[in-house]
C-alpha cells in the first residue's frame, strides 16, 4: 500500500529499521515468545541504533526528531514483526513522554539519558484490580509526609512490569476529589516496591506483564512528576496521541497478515486450482484491502487533527483507535480463515497476529469507552 506522505529520507529510515528488526529482533522472537519476556539486551541494541525516545532533546543523547513520521515508521515496522517489537513503542512513546513533558530539567537530566541508551527500562502503572478505563476509581494512595510521600496500593496488567527500572505510578493524593491524582517515578530497588509473577496471556506473549505492589514505599519529593493533584490532566494530555500510535501498529499488523495471505492463496491449491482463483477468495481479499485503506485514511485524518491541536482531536483519535482495532481484528480473522487449518497452527505467523490483535480493543481504553467518547463529543456540538 502506498504511503504518499513519506519522502526519500523517511524510506531510508524505514530500510534501516527493517534491517534492525530482521537482525536484532526476528532471530529471538520465538524464544522471547516462549519465555514471556524480551531480553534486556534488546533495549540496549535499540538504544545504540538511536531508536529509543527519538523525540527527546539531543542534549540527553537522543536523536531530537520532531517529525512524527519517523515514529510512525518505527511503529509500523515493529508491528510487522508482531509483538516482540512492542517493547520499543511502549518504552519510548507510551511512557517516556510523561518524563519529557512533565519532568523538571533536573529530572530529565537524571532519567532520560539511560532511558535513551536502553540501560533503564520504563513502565507506567495506571490500571488496578478495580480501576481500568475509569481512572477516577484509582485507590493507590500517596500520603505527603513532609520530605517524602508514602505510597501504598497495587497495580495490575503492567507492561514491562518485570523489566522496568523506572515506573511512572498514578496515585491518589487528594482523597476528596475524583481527579486528585499525581504521578510519581518509582525506581527499582526502593524498599516496599515488589513485583508479582509474569502474567500468562493469550497474546503479546513476548511482552512481560505483571502485578506491582507498593507497601509503604518512601518516594522522595523530587520523584513527583509535574504538579501535585494534576495527574488526571497529565494522563489525558497524552491519550489522543497514544491512541493514534496504537492505531498505526494495529493497521500495520493487519496489513502484514494481509500480505502473508496474498502470497498464501496464490500458492495453496484446492480442487486443482489456486485458492486465489476462486471468486469468494477474491471478494474477501477485496473487502480486506478496502477496509485497511479506509482505516488508514481515518488514521491520517486523526493524525492531522492531533498535530493541529484541533478542538475535535480527541473524538477523531477515539474514532481512529476504535476503527483500527475492529478493522484489524476482522482482517486478521479472515486472513486466518483463508489459511484454513494451517492458519490455526503456531507454525504460521497469522495465528500470532490473530492472538496479539485481540487485546488492542481493550488496551488504552476499551472500544466501548471509545464509542462513549465519540458519542458524548457529538452531542456537545
Amino acid at each position: 500500500m502506498e504511503r504518499l506522505i513519506f519522502e526519500e529520507e523517511h524510506e531510508m529510515f524505514r530500510d534501516s529499521v527493517r534491517s534492525f528488526m530482521q537482525n536484532e529482533i526476528g532471530p529471538h522472537s520465538d524464544r522471547w515468545h516462549e519465555q514471556g519476556i524480551v531480553d534486556r539486551d534488546a533495549f540496549l541494541a535499540a538504544g545504540e541504533m538511536g531508536l529509543l525516545l527519538m523525540w527527546a532533546d539531543e542534549k540527553y543523547g537522543a536523536a531530537g526528531v520532531s517529525d512524527f513520521r519517523y515514529e510512525q515508521i518505527l511503529i509500523e515496522e515493529n508491528a510487522h514483526f508482531g509483538d516482540p517489537g512492542f517493547f520499543m513503542t511502549l518504552h519510548s512513546r507510551l511512557v517516556g513522554p510523561y518524563i519529557g513533558n512533565f519532568g523538571t530539567e533536573e529530572q530529565k537530566a537524571r532519567w532520560l539519558p539511560k532511558c535513551i541508551s536502553g540501560e533503564h527500562i520504563l513502565a507506567v502503572a495506571i490500571t488496578e484490580p478495580g480501576a481500568g478505563s475509569d481512572v477516577a476509581g484509582i485507590r493507590t494512595r500517596a500520603e505527603d509526609k513532609g520530605d517524602h510521600y508514602l505510597l501504598n496500593g497495587s497495580k495490575t496488567f503492567i507492561s514491562n512490569g518485570i523489566n522496568a527500572d523506572l515506573v511512572v505510578v498514578v496515585a491518589r493524593t487528594d482523597p476528596n476529589s475524583p481527579h486528585g491524582l499525581s504521578l510519581f517515578v518509582v525506581e527499582r530497588g526502593m524498599e516496599g516496591f515488589e513485583r508479582g509473577k509474569n502474567l500468562k496471556k493469550m497474546g503479546l506473549k513476548s511482552q512481560d506483564t505483571a502485578e506491582l505492589f507498593f507497601n509503604n514505599v518512601r518516594v522522595p519529593k523530587e520523584n513527583l512528576l509535574g504538579e501535585k493533584n494534576r495527574g488526571f490532566y497529565q494522563l489525558m494530555h497524552a491519550l489522543a496521541e497514544e491512541r493514534l500510535l496504537g492505531a498505526c501498529g494495529y493497521i500495520a499488523s493487519a496489513e502484514a497478515a494481509f500480505n502473508l495471505t496474498l502470497d498464501y492463496v496464490q500458492e495453496r491449491k484446492a480442487f486443482g486450482q489456486a485458492i486465489a482463483d476462486f471468486q469468494n477468495t477474491q471478494f474477501t481479499l477485496a473487502d480486506m484491502a478496502t477496509e485497511l485503506e479506509a482505516a488508514r485514511a481515518l488514521l491520517y485524518l486523526a493524525a492531522a487533527k492531533v498535530t493541529e491541536d484541533a478542538p475535535d482531536k480527541t473524538r477523531f483519535a477515539a474514532m481512529a483507535k476504535r476503527f483500527a482495532t475492529d478493522t484489524g481484528s476482522a482482517v486478521v480473522d479472515r486472513a486466518l480463515q483463508l489459511h484454513g487449518g494451517y492458519g490455526y497452527l503456531q507454525d504460521y505467523p497469522v495465528e500470532r497476529f490473530w492472538r496479539d490483535l485481540r487485546v488492542h480493543s481493550i488496551l488504552e481504553g476499551t472500544n466501548q469507552i471509545m464509542r462513549l467518547i465519540v458519542g458524548r463529543d457529538l452531542l456537545r456540538d
